[in-house]
């Protein structure tokens, strides 16, 4: 256990377990979530008065490869700016225990995962008020020169702030960008949000729009795509033949159902984010939200 440290000496304060190197954000003891490669705590910002994310990696036992992947994501993640992305406020290497750490806005509902467990009870218009906004997410990433492909979107690291139904996509580290060929060859995610053609090592931003489709799958069956399979191989071979998930038969809304599978569709019929977004199913979420807006 981390020594405590009581930080302004007041000991009615909540204690930091320690500061960053400027004295401007403390980190709490407590964990928020943990992963392959980083642990997220709980910390304050003392100069805006705002709670935040302090993501610390440990580099001991990591590859080239994966550090070079925190890095991609602590650079990414300091070039982006959009209302639907996980903000970045500060990073830094700390070369006395081997960890680099990054401060990030903090989603006080946890992962989309999460919220939707606990909530199961909410209107189709929610989730199609979510799914705009992960577009919307994904729009901007796509738009960036040269593209940025997340390669790694799933309901455990799209975030959501429960107060105002805002969701963020985070987790960018195995994020990439295309060439200038527009596709990308490194075969990388989670088995059961990949898109086949992932498999191949030939794709492009629209991956993506396949794991976004899978997202909704979740989101509306409140389970794991290929929950059926027992290992990565055999999702593999279900990806890979064209074989749906089961939890898709369970969709039983023809207009959701619809939606999923353009979402699927083969790559060369997968519609981009930007025309996802013009689609009725979503298009009719935003046009009752202006209603409403108008009519207050």
């Amino acid at each position: 256990m981390p020594t405590v440290e009581y930080y302004g000496g007041d000991k009615d304060m909540e204690p930091f377990v320690e500061m960053d190197p400027t004295r401007r954000y403390g980190r709490y003891d407590e964990v928020l979530g943990r992963g392959a490669m980083k642990t997220v705590y709980r910390a304050f910002d003392e100069e805006d008065g705002i709670e935040v994310a302090w993501n610390k990696v440990s580099l001991k036992c990591l590859d080239d490869d994966a550090v070079d992947r925190i890095f991609a994501e602590v650079r990414l993640l300091k070039s982006l700016s959009n209302k639907n992305i996980i903000t970045f406020y500060n990073a830094w290497l700390d070369e006395r225990f081997g960890h680099v750490n990054f401060i990030t806005e903090v989603c006080t509902s946890g992962t989309l995962r999460q919220y939707r467990q606990k909530h199961r009870h909410v209107s189709m218009k929610a989730v199609k008020n979510w799914a705009r906004q992960i577009l919307k997410g994904l729009l901007y990433l796509h738009s960036q020169e040269p593209c940025i492909i997340h390669r790694d979107l799933n309901c455990s690291n799209i975030f959501v702030n429960g107060n105002s139904g805002t969701v963020k996509i985070g987790d960018l580290g195995l994020a990439g960008t295309l060439g200038s060929d527009r596709a990308a060859h490194t075969v990388i995610g989670t088995p059961e949000f990949m898109a086949p053609e992932l498999y191949e090592e030939d794709y492009n931003e629209l991956v993506d729009i396949y794991s976004f489709g899978m997202c909704m799958l979740e989101m509306i069956t409140f389970e794991i795509p290929y929950n059926e399979c027992h290992n990565v191989a055999q999702i593999y071979k279900k990806v890979t033949s064209g074989i749906r998930p089961a939890a898709l038969e369970k969709v039983t809304d023809p207009e959701v159902k619809r939606f999923i599978n353009k979402c699927l569709a083969a790559v060369s019929v997968r519609p981009s984010a930007a025309e996802l977004l013009k689609d009725p199913f979503i298009r009719e979420v935003q046009e009752s939200l202006s209603t409403w807006v108008l009519h207050r």
